[in-house]
C-alpha cells in the first residue's frame, strides 16, 4: 500500500514537473509559421491566394523574446514568401515579469529587413501607447515600417486591388476609425487590422477582413477549463483564429510573446500566414 502511494505520487510530480517545464519554457520559447486558409465572401478571384503575413505581440525583452528570437522571426516571416506584412501592435514590453526593456529603435531596426511586395505595414498596441506612442512610430518609419493608425491605403498586385486600414489600439487611444473606412470606395475588398480584436464588435462600417492580436490566445489552454484569461470584455469569443459573425469574418493572431508573465500552455507562439480565397466559383 505505502509502496503503491509512493509509486503514484513520484509519477504525479514527474508529470507536474514536466508539464512545468513545457509550459515555462518548452512552448514559449517556440516558434512556428502556421498556415490558415481563409476563404472570403466578396473577396476578388483575382486576389484569390493572396498570402498576408500577421506579426502580432513581439514584446521584445520579454522572457524568451529577445534580439536574436527577433531575427528568428524576421527569418521564419521572409520564409513565408507574404504578399503584405502586418504587424499588430505591441512591441514593446510594458509590465512584464522578467522582462528587459528594449529601445523601440533597436527593435525597428531588427525589423527593416522585413520586406513583401505589397509592402510592411504597422498599428500600436497598448503597450506602444503607454511607453510612447511617437518614439515608437518614429522608429518604425525610419526603418521602412508604415504605421497605418486611423488610415486606409490602397494596395494593388498585378490584377489584384484591396484596400488596408489601420485601425488604433481600442483601450487607449481617440479611435477614427469611421475617417479611416470612410476614405474607401462602396465594395472595395478590405483588410481591416488592428491591435485589440474587441475592435470587431464595433467597427462602423463592414469591411471583407479584420485582423487582431492583444489576446495571445489566452496563453493557457487547460482541457475541459479552457483559457483561463483573457483580456477581452467578450471572454473566448475573439480570443484566437477564425472567427466569423454575421457573415463578418475576424482572424486574431495568437502572437510571438509571452505577456505578463512567462507561460503558454496548448497556445504555442506563431507568425500567422493567411491565404485568402475567394467564395466565387472558377
Amino acid at each position: 500500500m505505502v509502496s503503491g502511494l509512493r509509486k503514484f505520487l513520484t509519477l504525479a510530480s514527474l508529470c507536474a514537473l514536466g508539464l512545468g517545464l513545457w509550459a515555462f519554457w518548452l512552448e514559449p520559447a517556440s516558434l512556428y509559421n502556421e498556415d490558415h486558409e481563409l476563404t472570403l465572401p466578396g473577396w476578388p478571384k483575382s486576389c484569390d491566394g493572396l498570402r498576408v503575413a500577421v506579426l502580432a505581440d513581439l514584446h521584445v525583452g520579454s522572457p524568451f523574446n529577445g534580439i536574436d528570437k527577433l531575427e528568428q522571426i524576421v527569418d521564419l516571416t521572409l520564409k513565408a514568401k507574404p504578399d503584405p506584412i502586418l504587424l499588430a501592435g505591441d512591441y514593446v514590453i510594458h509590465g512584464v515579469v522578467g522582462g528587459k526593456f528594449v529601445e523601440p529603435e533597436t527593435i525597428a531596426k531588427g525589423l527593416q529587413r522585413l520586406a513583401a511586395p505589397l509592402g510592411v505595414f504597422a498599428v500600436l498596441g497598448n503597450h506602444d501607447q503607454r511607453q510612447g506612442a511617437e518614439e515608437i512610430r518614429t522608429a518604425m518609419e525610419s526603418h521602412g515600417i508604415k504605421v497605418l493608425d486611423d488610415d486606409s491605403i490602397p494596395l494593388r498586385l498585378a490584377e489584384c486591388r484591396i484596400w488596408l486600414a489601420g485601425l488604433s489600439d481600442l483601450w487607449t487611444c481617440e479611435r477614427a476609425y469611421q475617417a479611416a473606412l470612410a476614405k474607401i470606395p462602396q465594395g472595395e475588398a478590405t483588410i481591416a487590422f488592428t491591435h485589440n480584436p474587441d475592435t470587431f464588435a464595433g467597427l462602423p462600417k463592414p469591411v471583407t477582413l479584420t485582423i487582431a492580436g492583444h489576446t495571445q490566445g489566452g496563453q493557457v489552454r487547460l482541457p475541459l477549463l479552457g483559457r483561463l484569461a483573457v483580456p477581452s470584455d467578450y471572454g473566448e469569443r475573439y480570443a484566437i483564429g477564425h472567427v466569423v459573425e454575421n457573415g463578418r469574418h475576424l482572424f486574431v493572431s495568437p502572437g510571438l510573446d509571452t505577456s505578463i508573465f512567462p507561460v503558454r500552455f496548448l497556445v504555442p507562439p506563431e507568425v500567422s500566414v493567411l491565404t485568402l480565397r475567394s467564395d466565387k466559383p472558377n
